[in-house]
């Protein structure tokens, strides 16, 4: 999964997303912070591979790209459109391979620009960066590489101020960044930063609240780590547990903060607040909700009532929410199975 697999829809619905026997299923609240409709197959009756990418426009609509096998041996991407939850998906429409065909190259990230057209990047044979956009009367232009000589698998993108679209890769000697001066406008490279990254652990947000976009990552040790551009990468706290942080930016009592929250290697959810602009000091992981098998995902988002929700879904679908408790502070009220 790559991309925020837990959604808050423009009617102020929650929804998840999840792959499970070759397939891409959805629940959703039936009203805000109400009962979950059971899960529902998007998509249509393709088959899909369990590598999801998943973005959300301003207009609230989620952008999902998946790999569904072509020939024998072969794949090639899809993508299709949820518009409202509780309605049915677009079915997967094909949208090539960037080598024209051949085996899957990565895991594909998604991120929607201010006029709700989906970027799709995903890594190339070749060991670079290649993309395809939405045209703005509909259709899709054609892929573009990017380069990027030697990325990971793994890519971060995010739509950061005013709906630019920014893209975040890692390889063995750091850190490569590609923005968009201008909406709309094609994606240039940055100057790379050296760093040390545990490959699959990036996680890029735009915290509208404090007008700016972080990105997180473990390095090999296994120290969190923060990065905004222009600045050097800063250490948090030592990592929970492996994998990439969940992230929401938030406010806690009258501050701007981001949320963080992993399952840790004892296996249950842990969540640190980190006041946005502050030093790490007295950070530290709190525990919360039961123990959860290995392989499952954890996800933070706000409801309609502007609570921090954090998530969590098993391999086999079983998803627990718990919601901010009533009053100050981030502390989660009791875990519930839905």
């Amino acid at each position: 999964m790559n991309g925020p697999w837990l959604l808050r829809g423009r009617d102020g619905s929650l929804s998840t997303y999840a792959t499970r026997d070759e397939a891409v299923w959805c629940r959703a609240e039936r009203q805000p912070s109400l009962h979950w409709t059971s899960a529902r197959r998007v998509g249509g009756e393709q088959r899909v591979r369990a590598q999801l990418a998943v973005g959300q426009g301003p207009d609230g609509y989620a952008h999902l790209v998946a790999w569904r096998p072509t020939v024998r041996g072969e794949f090639g991407l899809v993508h299709s459109t949820h518009f409202r939850p509780h309605l049915s998906a677009l079915d997967w429409v094909p949208i090539g391979h960037p080598n024209k065909k051949g085996d899957r190259t990565g895991l594909p990230a998604v991120a929607v620009d201010a006029e709700g057209r989906a970027h799709v990047f995903v890594r190339n044979q070749g060991g670079g960066v290649s993309m395809l956009a939405q045209k703005e009367r509909g259709g899709w232009g054609p892929w573009h590489d990017l380069g990027g000589l030697g990325a990971h698998e793994e890519l971060a993108a995010v739509t950061g101020h005013s709906g630019r679209i920014e893209l975040y890769a890692t390889t063995d000697d750091g850190l490569l960044r590609w923005s968009q001066e201008k909406p709309g406008e094609a994606l240039v490279p940055d100057d790379a930063l050296e760093a040390r990254v545990r490959p699959g652990t990036l996680t890029a947000l735009h915290n509208s609240k404090a007008d700016g976009t972080a990105l997180f990552f473990t390095d090999p040790e296994g120290m969190l780590h923060t990065w905004r551009p222009g600045g050097v990468p800063r250490p948090l706290l030592a990592a929970a547990g492996p994998g990439p942080v969940a992230a929401l930016g938030c406010v806690v009592d009258g501050r701007a903060c981001t949320l963080l929250a992993q399952r840790s290697a004892s296996g249950r959810v842990v969540i640190c607040v980190c006041p946005t602009e502050q030093g790490s000091v007295g950070l530290r992981w709190t525990e919360s909700g039961p123990q959860l098998p290995a392989g499952s995902r954890v996800a933070v988002a706000e409801d309609a009532q502007g609570r921090v929700v954090a998530a969590s879904l098993t391999e086999d679908g079983e998803l627990r929410l718990a919601r901010q408790k009533d009053g100050t502070g981030p502390a989660l009220d009791t875990w519930q199975t839905v």
